[in-house]
């Protein structure tokens, strides 16, 4: 601020205080196989209701669906879903337009592959506004009516272009005009019976709007004594007037008519094509469109030249109808293939532009090399955890060691729990309960525990209850978790007093990273690491020195502070839960001259107590010494 003048001046000055807010924990991503879906994006869904909208409903050789009814019923409350096929077809029909030699004008497709669009059907009708120029989509799904799309036009420059208007608003169809069928459309303008076939001298004005060029005031020049006479005096005045805009073909002008037939007077543009058309607004100071009964406005019809593109009336079956007749073309969906581990690891790729993922699944595919992937996923970005799953056939305590010992990435990155859950079937198909896998129930209580308790308390224990769940597919013993514990098992249990249970909190590293041995410990520091990243990106080309070393002592500890008045540290005191260093110390010269600037932060994190001993002794009465 310069200061020239004497007066007060007001400076607003920082004070150094940027506030960290702690980044999510339990955001969780799932891949599977689904009913329908998009194949290429990760979307997130906040409720069960809203997962079945996007991606249907359950099906017999896939779990996704079941995980995430788990994870919603268990705590959950933001979940990315990633939909896998291999080979799906994605069910779609073409229509005809309504020219006189009708050709293909319209695609209507799933919304994504896969058989469930063949219950999809297409009813077209005309435009309950402007049935002459506009028409209405009726989507059905299993026979009854899902979407609604009224007053849908043809032309791309149209407001209501049904390919804007479907692509935005339906769940379950797309529509793709076809770019080139308009070479025979079309374009005028006709007004209703009964107008007169003479014109006074004070009526012989109207506005004339051709092809969109904008509208431009003509006066018809006698004789006006008869409806042929009329319809010539139209003619010569359009075809005087000049194209105002550059991008109007001058042959709309030079080719215009205008005849009169059966006391109808049809005027016709030049040209053809979606975007030919005629609008006639009346002219106040000598209005003849009034008399003459041309233009929307004065009870005459305008019909565009994208009114002969529409689909032609009628019902479709999208992916099962016979082509014939109005049905150009089409194609039936199908699922595809089931899809193999090389899909799910490919599928992995769609996670990696979603940066508040915490939790990944991939609920049901318990092979090691998913496992395994998934586990090295999570390892390289550092800012997640996976929670796998064994096969269901998995179901002894040999098969879990087994699974465990054969796996060729074990870090603290990921978890594997056992055994699979058994759930009341949701579709009522099975009488007994069905089997599914644990992933999806985790996942929930990991948030759960988040939001109640914080992320530093294992989600393990008498209150981490399986919602939904009513049994084991295989019920353990302590001497069988004896064997499985040690080696980074997380078993689910079941307790009289407690019910379905986890009962494990223990990491893939439990025996080569005894420091991130449990889940809660890895997990908070990943929640440390990411917040203190984000909260500190104001840093970055800040002048290196004491100032902003003390601003970052400042921001990091208080942060910590928060933390440790919740509970999260071992400790009593802050001396003993945290420190946050950044000092000359941190920081000699030489980091400085190379630009950077080092902040040292040490935590003391809870660790579950895993183990709870009780010492019993007998009381004797011994003399006092």
């Amino acid at each position: 601020m310069e200061l020239l003048h004497p007066g007060v001046y007001v400076q607003e000055v920082s004070s150094g205080v940027h506030p960290i807010e702690g980044v999510s924990t339990s955001n969780t991503a799932v891949l599977g196989k689904a009913q329908m879906g998009a194949l290429d994006a990760a979307q997130m869904v906040t409720s069960f209701v809203e997962y079945e909208t996007y991606y249907g409903t359950f099906l017999n050789d896939g779990y996704l669906t079941h995980a995430a009814m788990a994870y919603f019923n268990n705590g959950g409350q933001r979940l990315y879903v990633i939909r896998v096929a291999h080979g799906a077809a994605t069910a779609s029909i073409s229509v005809a337009d309504r020219k006189a030699a009708p050709a293909k004008t319209i695609t209507f497709s799933a919304r994504s592959g896969g058989a469930w669009g063949n219950a999809l059907a297409v009813i077209v009708a005309n435009g309950t506004i402007d049935a002459s120029n506009e028409f209405k989509v009726t989507v059905q799904q299993a026979g009854s009516t899902a979407e609604v799309f009224d007053n849908l036009s043809m032309d791309p420059a149209a407001l209501n272009f049904v390919e804007k208007i479907i692509g935005a608003g339906s769940n379950l169809i797309q529509a793709s005009a076809e770019p080139g069928n308009d070479s025979t459309a079309p374009g005028n303008s006709t007004s209703g019976s009964g107008a007169p076939t003479s014109l006074p001298s004070d009526h012989r004005k109207m506005f004339i709007n051709l092809d969109q060029d904008g509208a431009q005031s003509i006066t018809l020049a006698d004789p006006c004594t008869s409806g042929a006479e009329i319809a010539t005096a139209i003619q010569n005045a359009v075809r005087a007037l000049t194209p105002q805009q550059a991008a109007t073909a001058a042959a709309a002008f030079a080719g215009f008519t205008a005849t009169f037939n059966a006391g109808t007077y049809t005027l016709t543009s030049g040209s053809t094509g979606k975007f030919s058309a005629v609008q006639v607004t009346s002219d106040p100071s000598s209005n003849a469109a009034a008399l003459l009964k041309v233009g929307r406005t004065n009870g005459g019809t305008e019909t565009a030249g994208a009114a002969a593109l529409r689909p032609a009336v009628g019902a479709y079956n999208v992916g099962t109808a016979a082509v014939g007749g109005t049905v150009v073309a089409v194609t039936t969906g199908s699922d595809g293939t089931t899809p193999q581990d090389a899909d799910y690891m490919a599928a992995f790729s769609l996670l990696d532009p979603v940066t508040d993922v915490n939790i990944v699944a991939v609920p049901g595919i318990g092979t090691k090399a998913v496992v395994a992937f998934g586990t090295n996923y999570c390892t390289q970005r550092g800012d997640c955890f996976f929670v796998g799953d064994m096969a269901v056939t998995d179901d002894t305590k040999e098969e879990a060691q087994a699974f465990v010992n054969g796996l060729t990435t074990k870090t603290s990155y990921g978890a594997v729990y056992f055994p699979w859950v058994r759930i009341v079937d949701p579709t009522g198909a099975a009488n007994a309960p069905i089997a599914v896998p644990p992933s999806g129930f985790v996942a929930g209580i990991y948030a759960r525990t988040d939001n109640r308790r914080g992320v530093w308390k294992a989600p393990a224990g008498t209150e981490a209850n399986l919602g939904g769940a009513v049994g084991l597919t295989k019920v353990l013993t302590n001497a069988e978790q004896d064997t499985l514990n040690p080696i980074g098992v997380n078993c689910l249990r079941f307790f009289p007093a407690s019910g379905l249970v986890t009962w494990g909190a223990r990491t893939l590293g439990t025996q080569s990273d005894a420091e991130y041995r449990y889940v809660p410990v890895r997990r908070f520091a990943i929640f440390l690491e990411q917040t203190i990243y984000n909260g500190i990106q104001w840093a970055v080309f800040e002048p290196n020195g004491d100032d902003l070393w003390s601003s970052l002592r400042l921001n990091v500890s208080a942060f910590m502070m928060n933390l440790f008045r919740a509970g999260a540290f071992q400790g009593t005191t802050p001396a003993q839960a945290f420190f946050v260093k950044c000092d000359d110390q941190t920081n000699p010269q030489s980091q400085i001259d190379a630009g950077i600037v080092t902040i040292l932060v040490g935590f003391a994190p809870l660790k579950p107590a895993e183990f709870v001993v009780l010492r019993i002794s007998q009381k004797t009465a011994d003399a006092v010494a």
